[in-house]
């Protein structure tokens, strides 16, 4: 049977924890430069919350629902909040507090940081994303706020009940998928409803973050399935970290190049 602990022991002196460290700081401080970046530099645009309440019996309203506008959420300050959340989670695992937890975990070949961090900064992501395209309902956000924390979570799910190698339930991993499609479908509903109404950059985001989203899955498929360089789940933990990165850096300044330069 695989055993998930004698192969991070194998490979503890190839892929030190160590060099994960420097990797999480090196990680902190570049999403935190450009989390400060963002907000010196982004204009004051915001995207609506909306609702359209009931006004009288169900299916018999006494007139036009109308539109009602909440509040607004400022587009720069919505990105700076995911890159922050990503620089304090990097710093938190990589302090004298935090590290000696992270060890712990990785020698476990788990790390409840990352899907604590992930369901927080990728759920920011997927709202910004539906908010762009032009989902403003407050219900409609908030639920995919929900779903994409509970498709992070069930990565965590999997994480924590399974060890990689051939005897791993998929079940989490399964439900993870179904859960995190949801979202995207929603958006791929509006921007067919909108037709040549959106942006061509709206539909780069959304390529470019489905792609990298998917991405995520596609790690821990490989590292469950402990195949070539994945057996080492160090070597699957630094992908992590560097796809994280890539993405929130790719969000942030295709939002910011395409919507929040300044005249």
């Amino acid at each position: 049977m695989f055993s998930s602990h004698r192969s991070v022991a194998r490979y503890m002196a190839m892929d030190s924890i160590e060099k994960l460290r420097r990797l999480n700081i090196g990680a902190a401080a570049l999403h935190a430069l450009q989390g400060i970046a963002v907000l010196i530099l982004t204009t004051s645009i915001s995207l609506p919350v909306t609702a359209a309440f009931g006004n009288g019996p169900p299916g018999q309203p006494s007139g036009p629902l109308e539109l009602k506008h909440l509040f607004s959420y400022g587009i720069g300050y919505t990105v700076a909040v995911f890159l922050f959340l990503s620089a304090a989670f990097h710093f938190l695992v990589a302090s004298p507090w935090g590290f000696p937890r992270y060890r712990a975990e990785l020698e476990r070949t788990q790390n409840r940081f990352r899907w604590v961090e992930y369901s927080l900064s990728a759920s920011v992501m997927i709202v910004l994303i539906a908010g762009i395209t032009g989902i403003t309902d407050i219900v409609a956000l908030i639920v995919l706020f929900g779903v994409n924390a509970s498709m992070i979570l069930f990565g965590w799910l999997m994480e924590t009940t399974n060890e990689p190698g051939p005897t791993a339930n998929w079940l989490p991993f399964q439900f993870g998928c179904f859960a995190g499609s949801l979202p995207w479908i929603g958006i791929v509903i509006y921007l067919i409803g909108a037709g040549s109404d959106v942006p061509k950059f709206v539909y780069g985001i959304f390529v470019s973050l489905f792609v990298f989203f998917n991405c995520f899955a596609v790690n821990q498929w490989l590292q469950y399935r402990a195949k070539g360089r994945w057996t080492n789940y160090l070597f699957g933990e630094r992908v992590y970290i560097i796809l994280s990165l890539v993405a929130k850096s790719l969000l942030a300044w295709q939002v910011f190049a395409n919507v929040l330069t300044p005249n």
